[in-house]
């Protein structure tokens, strides 16, 4: 806690806690802060993994392979409920994908100062470390799964089943125009709802955890310590934090959860052929 003269407003703080670590101007600014978490993530991700998949052993399991199992098997699962074609691809995509939104998530649980502090010390003076929190990842993440919506959809039904599809489907070719229209709103409504769900849920929860930073701002610690009202506010912080950081735990994965699932319905109907239903 710092010092009263030397708090930050509320508003100071909240912009600063929302405040990216940039490099670049306008269209081609890059977020330094969420490419460098999503890296060290992904990178974390494929570590453990990799060593899980180097012990798997047919003796007992140690705790961290059990724990690669029971994620592999929940995703197969997952995959082979909602995808009825023949591909290579989406299990590990879907693996993929749960496992990295899941991590970028849990990010919003570490505590509010705890990072930007510790950056701060070597000179980085703003630090968002949520990257679902961030549009241009999660908008990053559901374009490629477009792309991939895209290329499953000639892949299962060929350029020529693709592009009749596209204009005769559903109201027949008399209809074109109108069909044209609502295809594309269709297919662009499917990254739209992806990227917006995610950031929008994660960027609530990680605003939150800030409001709730700010019942002790500008309290220095002696007055927090030796005072009633110091303690009482130190107590429903720490209160607020715990009771919304239960709530978020039933969040973090569940948003993971729901991306993948849509993800994998998304490229399942792009592979199938409304013909076929």
């Amino acid at each position: 806690m710092a010092a009263k003269s030397d708090a930050p407003t509320s508003a100071e703080y909240i912009t600063h806690h929302l405040t990216h670590l940039t490099v670049g101007e306008g269209f081609w600014t890059l977020n330094l802060d969420t490419i460098f978490f999503s890296i060290v993530l992904g990178v974390g991700f494929l570590y453990f993994f990799r060593k899980a998949a180097l012990r798997a052993t047919t003796d007992t399991p140690s705790g961290l392979l059990s724990f690669c199992e029971l994620l592999v098997n929940f995703v197969d699962g997952a995959v082979k409920e909602s995808f009825h074609g023949q591909s290579k691809l989406i299990a590990p995509l879907a693996l993929t994908i749960f496992v990295w939104v899941l991590l970028w998530n849990i990010m919003d649980i570490v505590p509010i100062d705890l990072l930007p502090t510790i950056f701060y010390a070597f000179g980085v003076e703003y630090l968002k470390v949520v990257p679902s929190a961030d549009m241009s990842a999660t908008f990053a993440l559901s374009i490629s799964v477009f792309v991939l919506i895209l290329v499953y959809s000639v892949l299962g039904k060929g350029v020529g089943g693709f592009i009749k599809e596209f204009l005769t489907h559903p109201f027949g070719p008399v209809l074109m125009p109108f069909n044209i229209i609502l295809n594309v709103v269709e297919l662009l409504a499917k990254p739209l709802s992806l990227a917006l769900r995610l950031f929008g849920n994660l960027y609530a929860g990680e605003l939150i955890f800030i409001l709730i930073a700010l019942f002790t701002l500008g309290t220095s610690l002696t007055e927090a310590l030796t005072s009633v009202s110091g303690w009482a506010s130190i107590l429903g912080q720490a209160l607020l934090q715990f009771a919304w950081a239960v709530f978020h735990i039933l969040v973090i994965p569940l948003q993971a959860f729901i991306f993948m699932t849509l993800t994998i319905v998304y490229l399942g109907m792009a592979y199938e052929s409304h013909e076929d239903h």
